[in-house]
């Protein structure tokens, strides 16, 4: 499966999900109801419009965890319908800056409609790919991701461009479905399954890894649910094939996964992390 494959299929079917949020029929990220449920408060929920809300595609909430503060410059990196752009919009305030980077036009329709509800005025939505993100260097406080970054297929590049962006001393603070053991090579050959944000995932120690490589500090990765049977049958529902089978030998491997690190203030601090 090569990046641009990879890319061709998400944007797809990615732009398929907007396209039933804007016809009045909820998201689906994963193919999963239990990754995406109940990700957002009420309080939250009422921050945005419904619609935002029905087009979350995530696997955790990185806008509770991140700590944001008032005048940050926040990125989202496939922001998808913009929830999660949205709060952050608010958390930051009027002094600071969310944006958000999609490179799904149904998905930056939908995104931009959803800005328009809002009434936010510090909130823009950025057309492009997170393997090349069309910002300046140094010029982001804080990169946020929800279950996108598992669906890249060059996900060295994705971390070194988001090192990239961040100013000396910036967050990356993202949720994403990470494996913790050997998977199934049945699920790792199978497209259908990257798009739902299993076959591409990372183990933990590949993300640490790949983290230290692109220059990061800092790094930690937090279990927010840990995915057993139950819902390893439903990650599996469709995809033809044994999935009683596979549900057995996944159950407790994937979770969703709060992932931390930071720039250092110095700027590069590893000699892979410039090149």
């Amino acid at each position: 499966m090569n990046t641009q494959a990879i890319q061709d299929v998400v944007r797809e079917k990615y732009g398929q999900a907007a396209l039933r949020v804007s016809a009045g029929v909820a998201g689906s990220c994963c193919g999963a109801d239990p990754i995406t449920a109940n990700l957002y408060d009420a309080a939250q929920g009422g921050e945005v419009p419904e619609t935002a809300l029905k087009a979350s595609l995530g696997c955790g909430n990185p806008t509770a965890l991140a700590e944001l503060k008032p005048g940050e410059t926040v990125l989202d990196l496939g922001s998808g319908g913009g929830i999660d752009v949205l709060l952050s919009a608010r958390r930051v305030g009027p002094g600071g800056k969310a944006y958000g980077l999609d490179m799904t036009d149904e998905m930056l329709a939908l995104a931009e409609e959803n800005k328009r509800r809002s009434g936010l005025t510090n909130v823009e939505f950025l057309k492009g790919e997170i393997e090349n993100i069309p910002l300046p260097d140094g010029s982001v406080d804080v990169i946020l991701s929800n279950c996108v970054i598992n669906l890249s297929g060059d996900k060295d590049r994705v971390l070194r461009e988001a090192f990239r962006v961040l100013k000396p001393g910036g967050r990356f603070a993202v949720s994403d479905v990470v494996v913790r053991g050997e998977v199934p090579a049945a699920i790792r050959k199978s497209m259908e399954l990257w798009v739902g944000c299993v076959a591409g995932a990372l183990s933990d120690q590949e993300y640490t890894a790949k983290l230290t490589e692109a220059g990061f500090s800092k790094i930690g990765i937090e279990a927010t649910r840990v995915y057993g049977i139950e819902e390893a049958r439903a990650f599996l529902a469709g995809q033809g094939l044994d999935a009683e089978a596979i549900a057995r030998e996944v159950d407790g491997k994937f979770i969703s996964a709060f992932v931390r690190a930071t720039k250092p203030a110095g700027g590069c601090c590893n000699p892979g992390c410039c090149s």
